[in-house]
């Protein structure tokens, strides 16, 4: 998709591992996970502006907020009751400006934050304040738990691919992948259910991440095994699988 002239190079937002920012907020009925791109149709006129805020430098970094809603019935956010306490940043990539005034906006996902307060009166759209969730170290003495926890992380990635989709619709991550962000990567192309994502993002230790998306997956291969059915593969679940959000 053709980028938006943004009139200047993107930069990264600072990334302050600690410490109180302000965002806008987008709620979606998904769990959006760091390192992930996130492919958005803007159509309502609130998040028109936001993109425009967003474009046009009003916002720092072009960075934003994606917070999961609690329940598919909520129409309108108005408390912490309708989204959950956790979510991720995301920083804008593309942008295309469609001749009646809608968007199509890629997004790549950054870092996680708590959700402390919601602000819906100081702009168009959501406001969040929020703070910034940084990983736990993982010490040196553990890599070789690392190491053999990675390798059973993507045994279970394999074997769930490998029974939901075609050999040419999956890839493993890259053997140099970052371990903060392994389960994260595993996780990306696999059909896990909101709250299994959400448990996922809100996991501060990279090697419990690991265990928890090496059970999931273990988990549903299974389920795919015995209901002798699979999912459609990703290049056909664009249309079946777009963030249904309040837009």
């Amino acid at each position: 998709m053709p980028g938006y002239p943004y009139g200047g190079r993107v930069t990264e937002p600072e990334q302050d591992p600690s410490g109180t920012a302000t965002l806008p907020l987008f709620p979606l009925q998904t769990v959006l996970l760091p390192g992930t791109h996130l492919p958005l149709h803007i159509f309502e006129p609130r998040y028109r502006q936001l993109v425009s805020d967003l474009v046009g430098g009003g916002v720092p970094g072009r960075e934003f907020g994606v917070i999961a809603l609690r329940a598919p019935l909520v129409r309108e956010v108005t408390g912490l009751d309708h989204v959950y306490g956790v979510g991720c940043a995301t920083v804008l990539r593309e942008a295309k400006r469609l001749p009646d005034g809608r968007y199509d906006v890629v997004s790549t996902a950054s870092r996680r934050f708590r959700l402390r307060e919601i602000d819906s009166t100081s702009a168009p759209y959501l406001m969040g304040v929020v703070d910034w969730l940084p990983d736990e170290v993982v010490p040196a003495a553990a890599n070789d738990t690392a190491a053999r926890l990675g390798e059973v992380a993507r045994a279970a990635h394999e074997r769930y691919c490998e029974a939901a989709w075609h050999a040419e619709d999956w890839h493993p991550p890259a053997e140099d992948a970052d371990l903060a962000e392994l389960a994260y990567q595993l996780a990306a192309d696999c059909l896990l259910p909101v709250e299994d994502r959400q448990l996922l993002l809100e996991e501060a230790h990279p090697l419990r991440r690991l265990r928890i998306v090496c059970r999931l997956l273990t988990r549903e291969a299974g389920f795919l095994s015995t209901l002798s059915a699979v999912p459609l593969p990703p290049t056909e679940l664009a249309d079946f699988t777009k963030p249904a959000n309040l837009n």
